[in-house]
């Protein structure tokens, strides 16, 4: 039994959080693995732009949410998400089309173009303050809970619980099948066998007759949907703040990096790596070990390695690591 009790005190704060975290860090990290491996420079704009399109969703939310539409036990937000993302696709051809077109024509060198979009961070973030404000915002509505501990107590008869809240299925739900379309895309249809083709040898991908503007709106389409799916979640599941979405910019980059820079498949598993990695060094394990140890062996500290202050640390151990003694990531990726 105490054996069991373990198991659910891991699940309910360890496995099911980082599970439902890493879904929104591998779809972040998607998009950035996409850029990079597409248009061969690192898009630092990626977290303020997925906070651009978390603000578009939460300000049609808000509007829907006025005129009494909901869709309960769901969020309403889910009705605003295609809102969102054609918001993102906007700014994102836009942005595009006035700055980093000029830097493709141009064959400036890719940390040139990384400056550049240090300078559309910059007013993105400064776009999305002005609009909605620095503050958390809370845009969730519908059930909580599609059971809560105590249901499960009950159901069960065990001393802990195991809780699953409604954001964090439908962040594994959709993560799945947002995954599983892209993955059909880029394997299955033409347009996304281009795109890899166009990746992976872009002289030889014009010779064969391939529109590289077409590759690249198609690119900033998919990175437009990835960015505003994410961010959602991320803002249903937790909170929305401005500053957070730049915050997450490191453990994504991170993902992709520790995946294998411009490795779709990589840049998935490097999420869920990072998200465990958070997860399990910044929780206190007392509890859990003294289900599991003899009263004599028992800790008496909180058994834990870091302060959740301080979580995004841990990304920046992974990341320097992985660049100090596996440029090219866990699985093949190009070399950074």
């Amino acid at each position: 039994m105490d054996f069991l009790n373990a198991l659910v005190l891991l699940g309910n704060f360890v496995l099911i959080p980082a599970v439902s975290y890493g879904s929104q860090l591998a779809l972040g990290a998607l998009g950035i693995t996409l850029v990079y491996g597409i248009l061969r420079f690192s898009h630092f704009a990626h977290g303020d732009v997925m906070a651009f399109g978390t603000m578009a969703v939460i300000l049609c939310t808000w509007w829907l949410q006025s005129l009494g539409v909901s869709i309960d036990p769901l969020p309403t937000a889910l009705l605003a998400l295609p809102v969102g993302i054609v918001v993102t696709a906007l700014l994102l051809l836009g942005v595009d089309r006035s700055v980093y077109r000029f830097y493709r024509k141009v064959r400036a060198a890719p940390i040139v173009v990384v400056m550049a979009s240090l300078g559309v961070m910059f007013v993105v973030n400064g776009l999305t303050r002005l609009v909605i404000g620095p503050d958390d915002q809370n845009f969730a509505d519908g059930a909580r809970f599609l059971f809560t501990v105590r249901d499960f107590r009950d159901a069960t008869g065990l001393a802990e619980g195991l809780g699953i809240r409604w954001s964090q299925l439908i962040t594994i739900s959709v993560t799945l099948v947002v995954v599983g379309a892209l993955f059909w895309f880029l394997n299955r249809t033409r347009t996304g066998k281009s795109m890899r083709a166009f990746s992976d040898n872009e002289d030889l991908a014009l010779l064969s007759g391939i529109n590289p503007e077409r590759v690249v709106t198609v690119t900033w389409l998919i990175v437009a949907v990835l960015v505003t799916v994410a961010g959602t979640l991320y803002g249903l599941d937790k909170s929305f703040k401005p500053f957070t979405y730049f915050q997450l910019l490191l453990p994504m980059f991170a993902a992709a990096i520790l995946g294998g820079l411009g490795n779709p498949l990589g840049a998935v598993a490097g999420a869920y790596v990072i998200a465990l990695s958070e997860v399990g060094v910044t929780y206190a394990f007392r509890k859990f070990f003294e289900y599991l140890l003899p009263e004599s062996l028992e800790p008496h500290g909180l058994m834990q390695l870091l302060s959740t202050d301080y979580k995004f640390a841990v990304s920046f151990v992974l990341l320097v690591l992985v660049l100090l003694f596996r440029p090219t990531g866990l699985f093949k990726g190009q070399s950074v």
